[in-house]
């Protein structure tokens, strides 16, 4: 550990190496523009409380592969190091669920660490040609609503047809293609929702006047869950703006160092939504909320968008959130169903809410609320960690999966459609039932008094 200790601060200093690396300009593995910050890596002390909690070094046990292990190498890259091809293989294999932030006495930003370094790694490191051609399939479809819609139809007639349930039987894929095994299995069973209006009137006195992100992957994969969103908020005294067309809130771009992508995104979703007269933008998807309310941040150098983007990101409430903050007013009827809860890494350990989804969950009558063992170990999902990294991915969502099936609940509930679908496939690998709910879904079926089939017999 000789190695790791050189990194270390002395006092309330920083290392002198790693000083002058703050102020030398572009050296190293990184260039000027938002390189990671020296102060941020002396921060950390080594001290292993995050080994624990990160994905991959319970799977590897390496310690390049756990967060102050990264951050080391940061430091070396700070220090003069080049980019390495092993460097850039440590941060890619970083999952970004936040569980280090979480477990970390020190309060080191290993989130603000690992984003500038990511975004360094794809301005500065030649990639191969298949990664190269993966990504590019994947940043072309998946921050694109319309592009997701038009994969539906060919989706439902796949499903049906009996051949996703014949090619997933005979795990010809996970030896031939592993990639397109884990799209395969990720695929989630399609229900044909309308799409909502532009305006949803409150239901009786108006309290809030909330904008609606519906996603790119909720939008087209998970409408239903959009759907419920809606009527609870309108239930809950809330006129609901939803404009066609929002586009991506750029999550997906900014995790993966595409920050220049990011902020397009993230200047088209302002435009939109700014001069509606909302008083709250409401998001259902965990990594969605995380990166909107550092819209500020990611912002903060345009002066045409900064001030206006911090304005933005101090609306952003993840639905149980807002509901806790406003105070739920609707009718909770009962519904007699255990449930695990699953905390969403980009809400638990990004956002901090872990009680708010819990309470509301307790607050419907007859609903039996059980916790899963390692709740803080990533699910294996992680954006589309799990499509460039599929067999630990699976080996993560293995984990993750005999937790969930372990409480004996009959419904696992989270609030992240990414998790939806990573847990799901990895029941099916092992032979498991359990039914699967956003947290908005079960609250829909209390408040409208649907009964838990509504919920398990889907």
């Amino acid at each position: 550990m000789a190695d790791l200790d050189a990194t270390r601060g002395t006092g309330s200093g920083l290392p002198d190496a790693l000083r002058a690396a703050g102020n030398a300009g572009a050296a190293g593995a990184f260039d000027d523009h938002h390189r990671p910050r020296a102060d941020q890596v002396a921060d950390c002390v080594h001290c292993g409380f995050c080994l624990t909690t990160c994905p991959t070094y319970v799977l590897w046990g390496e310690e390049m592969d756990s967060p102050r292990g990264r951050i080391h190498l940061i430091a070396q890259g700070l220090e003069g190091e080049p980019l390495s091809t092993s460097m850039v293989t440590h941060v890619d294999r970083c999952l970004g669920c936040m569980a280090c932030v979480t477990a970390c006495p020190s309060g080191v930003r290993y989130d603000q660490l690992i984003e500038d370094t990511r975004a360094q790694v794809e301005r500065r490191h030649p990639r191969g040609a298949r990664d190269r051609a993966l990504r590019a399939a994947i940043f072309a479809l998946f921050p694109y609503p319309r592009r997701l819609r038009l994969l539906r139809g060919p989706l439902w007639a796949y499903q049906r047809s009996g051949l996703q349930a014949l090619i997933g039987r005979t795990q010809l894929l996970e030896r031939l293609a592993p990639t397109l095994a884990t799209l395969n299995a990720l695929a989630p069973r399609l229900r044909g929702v309308p799409r909502p209006p532009r305006r949803v009137a409150a239901h009786g006195d108006r309290r809030a006047v909330v904008g609606m992100l519906t996603g790119c992957v909720q939008s087209a994969f998970f409408p239903d869950v959009n759907a419920a969103t809606v009527r609870i908020l309108a239930a809950e005294g809330c006129d609901v703006l939803i404009p066609p067309g929002q586009g991506c809130c750029g999550a997906l771009s900014v995790h993966n160092g595409r920050r220049a992508e990011a902020e397009r995104f993230a200047r088209r979703l302002i435009d939109t939504f700014e001069r509606s007269g909302m008083d709250y933008f409401v998001v259902n998807a965990a990594g969605c909320g995380s990166s909107l309310k550092e819209y500020g941040a990611l912002l903060a150098d345009d002066p045409a968008y900064a001030t206006r983007a911090a304005t933005f990101a101090a609306k952003v409430r993840d639905l149980a959130e807002l509901l806790i903050e406003i105070g739920p007013v609707a009718e909770r009827h009962p519904l007699p169903v255990t449930v695990a809860y699953h905390d969403a890494c980009h809400l638990g350990h990004a956002q901090g809410i872990r009680a708010q989804p819990r309470t509301l969950l307790r607050g419907v009558p007859g609903l039996e609320l059980r916790e899963i063992a390692d709740p803080e170990i990533c699910c294996g999902s992680a954006g589309v960690w799990n499509v460039l990294n599929p067999e630990p991915a699976a080996a993560l969502g293995d984990r993750k999966a005999a937790a969930v099936l372990a409480t004996g609940a009959s419904l696992l509930v989270t609030a992240n459609p990414g998790c939806l679908m990573q847990v799901a496939a990895a029941v099916r690998r092992q032979g498991g039932e359990i039914a699967l709910a956003h947290t908005a879904q079960v609250l829909d079926a209390s408040i409208r008094g649907l009964g838990p089939a509504a919920l398990t017999d889907r």
